[in-house]
């Protein structure tokens, strides 16, 4: 038995289309006695929205069985944040619903807060910048969702969190590097000991971004397997330091790979 670690945008599907052979893929590792988990850092849906999805594609999934950034960032405050701290968010509802379902203080004063939360947020402002700028400036710590500068849907990609982290980059000349989903290893540890419960050397991690599934596979020591259904193309990945173990053109060859390579049937 093994664990499997799936993205999904760009791995499992695009937008509202499934990727051809995802879900023959997973009956098969579920056939075969593997656990698998989804991972997304998409953070504007919740684990529910995506449980929704996977189940309307016709995955036999729990809501357990899929983790995203949203609360992977929530479980960051809670470990790190004071019980009183109030925090600033720049996301959309199903963090917001996140956050207060782990009893996180929220406020609508940048200069209250203590941390700064920044999403994905399709209604993004220059207001909102500039109150990010300024909880920065007053000593909030500033927390990421994740750092994908665009997100794959069906036709291209649109732009993600990593642009309006940009944003703020470009006007505090700092740099956000506390993130609570990939590639932290706050992610990959939440995945390997309190969902699939497997030590990391039983466990392979799939995804279609370099510099964020294929990243913290790699510094967890997980197998890595990149897939080139999403965002990264033959080209990108040729001239990436960041290397998988394999590279597949999608998930659909993946009972082939681990039949007669990985050996893991």
């Amino acid at each position: 038995m093994a664990g499997y670690i799936f993205d999904l945008d760009g791995t499992i599907y695009l937008g509202d289309k499934l990727i051809d052979g995802a879900l023959e893929t997973y009956n098969y590792l579920i056939s075969n006695g593997h656990k698998v988990v989804f991972v997304t850092n998409k953070p504007i849906a919740s684990q529910e929205d995506y449980h929704q999805k996977l189940t309307k594609f016709g995955f036999d999934v729990t809501v357990n069985q899929i983790i995203n950034s949203s609360y992977a960032t929530a479980i960051y405050l809670t470990k790190y944040a004071e019980q009183e701290d109030k925090v600033y968010v720049v996301g959309e509802k199903p963090l917001i619903d996140e956050l207060n379902q782990a009893k996180i203080v929220m406020t609508e004063n940048p200069l209250d807060a203590n941390y700064v939360v920044v999403s994905w947020d399709r209604q993004f402002t220059y207001e909102k910048l500039n109150n990010m700028y300024q909880a920065w400036k007053s000593g909030a710590k500033i927390v990421a969702t994740n750092p994908d500068r665009t997100c794959p849907v069906d036709g291209g990609e649109v732009p993600d969190c990593g642009s309006i982290m940009a944003a703020f980059t470009a006007a505090s000349g700092h740099e956000i590097t506390e993130i609570g989903g990939k590639p932290s290893r706050l992610m990959a540890d939440l995945v390997l000991e309190e969902v699939l419960q497997m030590p990391a050397n039983e466990c392979l991690l799939i995804g279609d971004r370099l510099e964020t599934d294929i990243l913290m596979g790699n510094n967890a020591l997980l197998t890595t397997i990149l897939v080139l259904s999403g965002v990264t193309t033959e080209q990108m990945e040729k001239e990436s330091t960041i290397k998988a173990n394999y590279t597949l053109p999608s998930v659909k060859e993946l009972p082939d790979l681990i039949e007669k390579t990985l050996n893991r049937v």
